[in-house]
């Protein structure tokens, strides 16, 4: 057999883009971070009783949710992203 180049493989599937590491981040690092943003909610205030302190914390979590949803299920981070960069270049 003959040994293909990255090159020529990524040619053959239909070039060379981002979706892979894309799908992977949610379908493996979104999940993992709510795990550990939970765990710590619990650890940090429910282990004291400030189930205030839990709340408001968890309030901050569901808007940065709401944030990566918005994000990558529609194009409207390419956009934000457009208008924030466009404030600092004039």
């Amino acid at each position: 057999m003959i040994a293909m180049t990255t090159l020529e493989l990524a040619q053959e599937t239909g070039g060379l883009g981002t979706s892979g590491v894309r799908d992977w981040i949610l379908n493996n690092i979104i999940p993992l971070l709510l795990l550990v943003v939970a765990l710590l909610l619990l650890w940090l205030g429910g282990g004291k009783g400030d189930n205030a302190g839990v709340m408001r914390r968890l309030g901050g979590v569901i808007v940065a949710l709401a944030i990566i949803g918005l994000a990558v299920t529609t194009d409207a981070g390419k956009n934000i992203g457009t208008w924030i960069a466009g404030l600092f270049t004039g």
